[in-house]
């Protein structure tokens, strides 16, 4: 028997794939009918096992990452119920934390109000301004989103619920990092993550139309860190800077793109199945299910080591590269649609990072620096 002695964290998708808006760009358009699609809701029996199977590993933190589709769609009672769970299997000072990443539309005042409560961090997934985000994330009769989902963001601010923001890099916001930082600063937001899209379609093989490049990406990052710098790193985190300033400090990362290997998380879908990463939920990677393994034992077994150890599969040029030490060769989702078996190969976005690194290093080496010699910062951002 395995047994898993890291601590991870749990991503849990109760609605699987479903979803209540359709964003052109939602990168389940691209995944295989078998991952599943469609209406998927976890069963209180799911629910139960596996926050009773997680407590009792007994980590000092215990994570819970709910995500989707849109997590929302389960409704209210469930995250209660989740909540009453982990207070029932866990073990006295054991700590908690629950995060949701949604778009936000049904967040309304009760939804706040428990999550203020309860002490969720909520992640909001918007692309900037009206005109950036409305160009991909529409409804179902193809209206924009923007105006609900600023209300919701607003609605979370106002009323006390600990947020951030989830923007995703495409071939529009690419080109507006000023734009999308200005936005997202003058709605009060501190705490800032950014996922660069690169999709393949699976009719042609080609990357589709929305994929922001590698070039636009490079630049995209410098603008962004320009404004970040301007403003102030202590005022203002972006997930991505806060890793690369982390590294320069302390050696280490802590974000998985730039980790060495891939086991920061488990994977459970709604009906028990657990996978190694939320882009790699696929037959290839099924690391078994909730019932009829243990949960250390999907999280210490030959698969999940096979997966954790792939990002190590680097190309000769990732190898040679001065870059290698901060990069680690990416996050495996941008090697993947072009390499699925073996990941030697370079990131899709290589350029990108190396433009964006030689351009920043300077600054990160001198914050870092202030950050050594005692110099007040966001320290729960760089341990």
């Amino acid at each position: 028997m395995a047994v898993a002695t890291t601590p991870f964290t749990l991503l849990i998708k109760p609605s699987g794939s479903d979803c209540n808006i359709d964003c052109s760009y939602c990168f389940y358009k691209s995944r295989p009918a078998e991952v599943g699609q469609g209406r998927q809701r976890m069963s209180d029996e799911v629910l139960d096992r596996l926050v009773k199977d997680y407590m009792t590993l007994r980590f000092p933190m215990s994570g819970f990452a709910w995500q989707g589709g849109e997590p929302t769609l389960m409704g209210l009672d469930f995250y209660k119920r989740a909540v009453e769970l982990q207070k029932r299997y866990g073990a006295d000072g054991q700590e908690v934390g629950n995060s949701l990443q949604t778009n936000a539309i049904l967040l309304n005042d009760e939804w706040c109000g428990f999550l203020r409560d309860a002490k969720f961090l909520v992640g909001i997934s918007i692309d900037g301004p009206k005109d950036l985000h409305d160009r991909y994330r529409l409804d179902f009769s193809s209206a924009g989103t923007h105006e609900r989902v600023l209300r919701a963001l607003q609605r979370c601010r106002d009323l006390g619920v600990e947020f951030n923001t989830l923007t995703l890099i495409n071939r529009l916001t690419g080109d507006h990092p000023d734009e999308v930082f200005d936005f997202l600063i003058e709605q009060g937001v501190r705490y800032l993550q950014f996922i660069p899209c690169v999709e393949v379609d699976p009719r042609t093989g080609e990357v589709t139309d929305f994929s922001v490049t590698a070039e636009q990406l490079g630049r995209f990052w410098c603008g962004m860190f320009d404004r970040w710098y301007a403003y102030g790193p202590r005022k203002v985190s972006i997930r991505d800077f806060d890793s690369i300033l982390a590294y320069y400090v302390t050696g280490r990362h802590t974000i998985c793109t730039f980790d060495r290997q891939c086991s920061q998380y488990i994977v459970i879908e709604h009906a028990g199945d657990a996978f190694p990463c939320d882009f790699f939920v696929e037959p290839r990677w099924r690391l078994g299910n909730i019932f009829e393994t243990p949960m250390d034992d999907l999280a210490a077994g030959a698969l999940k080591r096979e997966f954790a150890r792939a990002k190590r599969n680097l190309c000769n040029r990732c190898l040679q590269c001065r870059h290698l030490a901060i990069c680690r060769g990416g996050c495996m989702k941008d090697r993947a649609p072009f390499d699925r078996e073996g990941f030697a190969r370079e990131s899709f976005f290589c350029e990108a990072y190396k433009v964006f690194f030689e351009y920043s290093m300077p600054r990160f080496m001198e914050l870092a620096s202030q950050v050594r010699c005692g110099e007040p910062f966001r320290r729960e951002q760089l341990t």
